[in-house]
C-alpha cells in the first residue's frame, strides 16, 4: 500500500479510536463504566435494549454485554421490557430506580453533545455520518470479498 493511502487510513483509524476515547474519559469521570454508558445511550434512543441490538451497534463480544446487563439488573438499574422482548432475546429498561440514576448523567451527556453539535454544525456532522457509513459499507464489502 503506499504512503498516501496508509495515512488516510491511519487518519480515520486514529479519528474513530479518539472519537471512542473521548466517550471512554466522559464516561469514567462521571463515575460509570463505557459499556455502562452504550447502555444507557441505546436506551435513551429507544426506550430500551436487547443484549443483541448492543452486540451488534457496537461490535462487542456477547459475554462483555451479558456481564454489563447482569450487573446492571443485580443493582436495580435494569428490568425486563416484556413488552418488547421477543421469545428468547430480552429486552430491558430503567427501572424507576436506574432513570433517576441516569438523568443527570444522560443530562450531562446531551449538554456535552448539543455543544458539540453547535461548534460543528448539523450538515457537517450529516455529511461525517453519511461518509462513516459509506466507508463502513466499503470495508464489510472488502472484508467480506477476502473471506
Amino acid at each position: 500500500m503506499d504512503a498516501k493511502s496508509l495515512a488516510l487510513l491511519g487518519g480515520i483509524n486514529s479519528a474513530i479510536i479518539k472519537f471512542r476515547g473521548l466517550y471512554s474519559q466522559w464516561s469514567s469521570a462521571h463515575g460509570i463504566g463505557y459499556h455502562e454508558m452504550l447502555v444507557l445511550y441505546s436506551v435513551r434512543e429507544q426506550g430500551f435494549c436487547t443484549q443483541k441490538q448492543l452486540c451488534e451497534s457496537y461490535l462487542l463480544p456477547k459475554q462483555t454485554i451479558h456481564n454489563v446487563i447482569s450487573a446492571m439488573r443485580a443493582c436495580g438499574m435494569l428490568e425486563i421490557d416484556e413488552a418488547h422482548s421477543r421469545g428468547r432475546e430480552k429486552a430491558f429498561a430503567l427501572t424507576d430506580a436506574g432513570r433517576a440514576w441516569a438523568a443527570p448523567l444522560l443530562k450531562s451527556l446531551d449538554a456535552v453533545e448539543s455543544r458539540a453539535l453547535a461548534l460543528m454544525g448539523a450538515d457537517n456532522l450529516a455529511r461525517l455520518t453519511d461518509l462513516l457509513l459509506t466507508y463502513d459499507h466499503a470495508l464489510t464489502t472488502a472484508m467480506d470479498e477476502t473471506r
